[in-house]
C-alpha cells in the first residue's frame, strides 16, 4: 500500500493531466520542427506545458518552477496578423493544483496556494522589469493565439529598455524576413538564467542574464532548408548577436553544462 501511494504521489506531481502533460511531443507536437522538442532535462522542476485557452492547444512551454521561468517556447509562426495585446496576464493552474482545469486562468483572489512553482503578477509590482514574452504577440497566428500569450508561463522578467527596443526590432524583423523567405516555419525562444532575481530576499523569480531565439524552415523533405539563431543580454546596454542555429546551442550547452539541440 506505502509502494502505491509514493507512486501515485509521483504522479500526481508530475503533472499528468491534459495540459500539463508528460510528453508534449505526444500532446502537442506539432508546435516542433519535425515534432521533435528542444533538449528536455530530468531535473525534477521542469514542467512541459501545452498552452491551452478555450480548449485549444496555442504553442508548447518548457517551464522551470524553482526559477519560476520558462526555459523556452515554441511555436509556429503562420505570417504577421497584427493581432491587438490583450495586456492581462494568466497562469497555469496546474502547475500548482494538479486538479485544476487544462486552460490557462486570470489570477483569482481566492488562489490561497497559486505562486509556488510559478510567477504571479505580484512579482513584477515595482520590480522595474517588464513580463517579456517568449512566443511574442507579434508573431502569433491569430487573435486567440495572441490572447493566449499573455501567461506568465510564457513571460520572464526583461528589461524595459530591451523588451521595447532592440529584442522587439529583432521580433519585427524576423518575422518579416520569414513572411517572405519560408512557408512551415517553427521558432524556439527561450531564456538562459541569471544570477539574480525581482526580489533579492526571497528569490523567487529569477532575471535572465539572456533571451534566445531560433528558427527553422522546413522544405518539401521536412529538412531546415533555412535557420538562424539570435541571442541578446538582458541589460540596458542590450547587445544582440546574430548566429548559426548550431553556434547558439554550443552557447546553450556551456550554460546547461549538458548537450543542448534547438532542432533535431
Amino acid at each position: 500500500m506505502t509502494l502505491f501511494l509514493h507512486v501515485l504521489m509521483l504522479f500526481l506531481l508530475s503533472g499528468g493531466s491534459a495540459k500539463v502533460v508528460q510528453n508534449f511531443e505526444q500532446e502537442c507536437g506539432q508546435f516542433f520542427a519535425n515534432g521533435k522538442s528542444p533538449t528536455r532535462f530530468s531535473g525534477s522542476q521542469y514542467r512541459q506545458i501545452c498552452q491551452t485557452l478555450n480548449d485549444v492547444h496555442y504553442y508548447a512551454t518548457y517551464y522551470d518552477t524553482q526559477n519560476r521561468i520558462p526555459v523556452y517556447s515554441a511555436y509556429k509562426f503562420e505570417g504577421i496578423k497584427k493581432c491587438n495585446r490583450l495586456n492581462k496576464w494568466h497562469t497555469e493552474p496546474q502547475l500548482d493544483d494538479n486538479k485544476a482545469g487544462q486552460n490557462m486562468e486570470f489570477q483569482r483572489i481566492s488562489w490561497r496556494y497559486r505562486g509556488l512553482r510559478q510567477a504571479l503578477n505580484r512579482d513584477y509590482v515595482k520590480s522595474g522589469f517588464h513580463r517579456g514574452h517568449l512566443a511574442p504577440v507579434y508573431q502569433a497566428r491569430s487573435q486567440d493565439c495572441a490572447d493566449a500569450t499573455f501567461t506568465l508561463t510564457n513571460a520572464a522578467p526583461q528589461y524595459p529598455s530591451f523588451n521595447s527596443g532592440q529584442w522587439w526590432n529583432e521580433e519585427e524583423r524576423l518575422a518579416k524576413d520569414l513572411k517572405r523567405q519560408c512557408q512551415h516555419v517553427y521558432i524556439v525562444t527561450g531564456v538562459v538564467p541569471g544570477k539574480t532575481f525581482l526580489d533579492k530576499k526571497i528569490k523567487r523569480v529569477n532575471v535572465p542574464s539572456h533571451f534566445w531565439t531560433a528558427y527553422c524552415c522546413l522544405d518539401h523533405k521536412d529538412r531546415c532548408s533555412h535557420s538562424g539563431g539570435i541571442i541578446g543580454t538582458n541589460d540596458k546596454k542590450s547587445k544582440i548577436r546574430r548566429m548559426t542555429v548550431a553556434d547558439l546551442e554550443e552557447e546553450l550547452q556551456k550554460v546547461y553544462r549538458t548537450t543542448f539541440r534547438v532542432f533535431r
